[in-house]
């Protein structure tokens, strides 16, 4: 059996590769151009993938690919019409990265909630040594107990924070971009009553029809302006330039994101232009990646290619 990794290093060089050479020939590349990939999978039984596209220009006529699996749980970067016209099985992994985006959600709330630049600032530029005083109310910040959280897009990871958030004391109400019905235990309200309503909003949604665009001018336009908005969805949920307007004109708070429209971040980004680090915190799509979730996510993609097979020999 041969198998191609074509981007490995979407899960970094720490990560145990060495079940999937057990299988057979594996071959990986760090990262591959479109106009490469025919040429790296023409001999290729399963292709292992997380960014690169996967359709019927880059597949070209490789006759032995039997199996693609996305090392990731996003998959737009297949033709899945076109894998099911060649007969070549997809697989994606989901579940693996629940706890660390849980994690790094409040790892970014916090960060703002509690103005934490500002203060590690204070100390450490000498202010603090020569105050005079044992603490500092200048920023003033306020508990999560009673506020309200509002989570769009209810899976697996916004029902994580949604715990989290209720145990700090939290109402927490969500809205369903596909209209969904309600989940039980949990009050589900229609958007406009979650963003004027809340004093966090978070968004844990995937990308399609429905939240493309979601969070635009009308949608800050409608918080509070004590609030504080996090992305750890997708990218295109959020017109970055309204949420760009949003902050410069304090529309609200502050925001944190760990995705963005188009990764790596563009050099023309509007959200570059502002440079408060109290108002704006930006971390590059690592709320998935601790070691641990890394781990997991090859360990689910193995265990898939090793199903695959085993079914395919049954049959």
């Amino acid at each position: 059996m041969n198998l191609v990794f074509l981007d490995a290093d979407s899960i970094g060089d720490d990560i145990d590769l060495s079940g999937f050479s057990e299988l057979g020939n594996l071959t990986t590349y760090g990262t591959t151009e479109e106009q490469d990939v025919a040429e790296r999978i023409r001999d290729a039984d399963v292709v292992l993938v997380n960014k690169v596209e996967i359709n019927e220009q880059t597949v070209g006529s490789c006759g032995r690919l039997k199996l693609v699996c996305v090392t990731a749980t996003g998959t737009n970067n297949l033709d899945k019409e076109f894998l099911d016209r060649r007969r070549i099985a997809w697989r994606n992994a989901a579940g693996y990265s629940t706890e660390n985006v849980a994690q790094h959600t409040f790892a970014i709330l916090f960060y703002l909630w509690e103005k934490l630049r500002y203060y590690d600032d204070y100390v450490k530029s000498g202010k603090y040594a020569a105050s005079g005083r044992f603490t500092n109310f200048s920023n003033a910040f306020h508990e999560l107990k009673n506020k309200t959280w509002g989570i769009i897009g209810l899976g697996a990871i916004g029902r994580r924070v949604a715990g989290i958030a209720e145990s700090f004391g939290c109402r927490v109400i969500y809205y369903s971009a596909s209209g969904n019905p309600p989940q039980d235990g949990y009050e589900q309200v229609d958007l406009d009553t979650l963003l004027v309503e809340s004093d966090i909003v978070s968004v844990h949604a995937p990308l399609n029809e429905y939240t493309q665009d979601l969070m635009n001018a009308d949608a800050f336009r409608k918080m509070k302006p004590t609030a504080v908005f996090l992305n750890l969805g997708r990218g295109p949920i959020v017109v970055e330039q309204d949420l760009a307007v949003a902050l410069t004109e304090g529309q609200i708070a502050a925001a944190g994101l760990d995705v963005l429209r188009v990764e790596p971040m563009e050099p023309d980004n509007p959200l570059l232009k502002i440079t408060d680090s109290t108002r704006l915190l930006i971390t590059p799509h690592m709320a998935w990646a601790s070691v641990e979730a890394r781990t997991r996510l090859m360990e689910i993609v193995l265990e898939q290619v090793k199903d695959f097979f085993a079914s395919d020999t049954a049959d």
